[in-house]
């Protein structure tokens, strides 16, 4: 069921993605007056096509379902009417030709930041950003900051959760290795405080979380099953909301983190557990699945404590955000995530980060069939952070991509006449080889995970 759920979700996110993408392309040509033919999701042989009245294009959801594209009326790809030649994309200003290229990742981003407005304006239930635990290996204890401190701003950006304060951290911290907090403490007072790394030992994006180290400050919870994520192993072991997890191998469950240590730390190891359904003791076995977290191997059952309303409102708040503020914020973290791809590709390439940060299509299903299992806002969230992603890297002057054409009409603008057709093969015969050399790695590495 897992397994379903990761490559249905895949196949949604790529499936959104590329109609984003592809639609920039067709909706910049269609306004600057080029005629298209085909627009399609998916490659190969068409498995549904459509027209409609007065519209000159096909509509095709074809059957390879791994990107798209936009036909357009060219003369260097068939011959063209004379009544049509000013329709054609060939004999458009350069101009054009650009912004119609550049449509597709700009459309990316913008949709990303559409999503961002959108989980800002709902709202993102959390833990509150309250400091429980300093590690005595992380940059944060020797910041000053201490036990109890309340993080509310992260360089000046109001948080009000700890997955939202977190996450800023970590992705300042890795555009520019230090990060400046503003805390509240017992009484009102507020500090500001200053993380860092030493600039000649940055860690790897997946280490970054661990190198700070901060902990939030947690509740006491009883052990008592709140949400059960389908296909995972709770919910195959029969676990249901509302039962009380008494004991694990003979072992007294005393408090929710005690039973979360415990199949943390049992990957693939048989428990015989006992619960409390509806005044009555049933016994289930549980084999928590496998999962590599920052390069550590742990178990996971996928569910969730279930939390009373007294103590929700002690360790729990909702963040969000209205108007103007929204809208600001939103396109802070587009640009924001945008920039940080474009430095992670520039330190992968320079040899100061590791190619295993790269992620293949079977890490993108993983991620993906657990956002979605999770619950909306997770989802949208990965949705978001690979539209960037896709919109970044679709702007690299690769040819093959968006950016290398963009980088031949910016050769053109300078030299005053194109780029010759030889020098374009040329180059998209290179751009093509480094492209599947790239996704040869990146499956590799996906398989290494897995294997590990």
């Amino acid at each position: 069921m897992t397994l379903v759920i990761s490559i249905v979700s895949f196949l949604l996110v790529l499936g959104i993605l590329v109609t984003v993408h592809e639609f920039g392309h067709f909706w910049v040509a269609r306004k600057c007056g080029v005629k298209v033919l085909r627009f399609s999701i998916g490659f190969g042989k068409p498995l549904f096509s459509f027209r409609r009245k007065d519209d000159p294009t096909e509509y095709v959801i074809a059957g390879i379902p791994l990107g798209g594209y936009v036909k357009m009326l060219d003369e260097s790809e068939g011959t063209v009417e004379e009544n049509e030649k000013g329709l054609a994309f060939n004999n458009k200003p350069l101009f054009s030709k650009f912004l119609i290229v550049l449509a597709g990742p700009v459309f990316n981003l913008v949709f990303a930041f559409l999503i961002f407005w959108v989980i800002l304006t709902v709202g993102e239930e959390g833990l509150k950003p309250v400091v429980g635990k300093l590690d005595t290996t992380g940059v944060a204890i020797h910041s000053g900051l201490e036990v109890g401190d309340e993080i509310v701003a992260v360089n000046d950006r109001p948080v009000a959760i700890w997955r939202v304060a977190v996450g800023l951290m970590a992705s300042e911290m890795l555009d520019s290795g230090s990060v400046d907090l503003t805390v509240a403490r017992a009484g009102g007072q507020r500090k500001n405080v200053q993380l860092s790394f030493d600039q000649e030992d940055l860690p790897e994006p997946s280490d970054v979380v661990t190198r700070i180290g901060i902990a939030p400050l947690l509740p006491t919870l009883k052990p008592i099953v709140g949400e059960v994520i389908r296909g995972e192993r709770g919910d195959i072991a029969g676990l249901q909301r509302g039962d009380l997890i008494l004991s694990a191998n003979n072992q007294v469950i005393e408090d929710w983190r005690a039973w979360v240590e415990l199949t943390r730390s049992s990957a693939n190891v048989s428990m015989f557990i006992v619960v409390l359904r509806n005044n009555q003791k049933i016994e289930l076995t549980l084999t928590p699945k496998e999962i590599i977290e920052n390069d550590v191997s742990i178990g996971r059952i996928g569910i969730s404590p279930l939390i009373d309303k007294d103590l929700s409102k002690n360790f729990y708040a909702v963040y969000s955000l209205s108007g103007f503020a929204a809208v600001t914020e939103a396109a802070t973290q587009t640009v924001s995530y945008s920039l940080l791809t474009v430095k992670l590709i520039g330190r992968m390439l320079i040899g100061e980060a590791s190619v295993q940060n790269l992620s293949g299509p079977i890490s993108l299903a993983q991620y993906a069939g657990k956002t979605a299992s999770i619950g909306l806002i997770p989802f949208l969230k990965f949705l978001a952070f690979v539209s960037v992603s896709l919109g970044v890297m679709n702007l690299l002057p690769i040819p093959m991509l968006d950016g290398g054409h963009l980088f031949f009409y910016l050769i053109e603008a300078v030299k005053g006449k194109p780029v010759s057709e030889r020098a374009q093969g040329l180059f998209m015969r290179v751009g093509m080889f480094i492209l599947l050399c790239v996704m040869v790695l990146a499956v590799f590495i996906d398989i290494d995970r897995i294997i590990g």
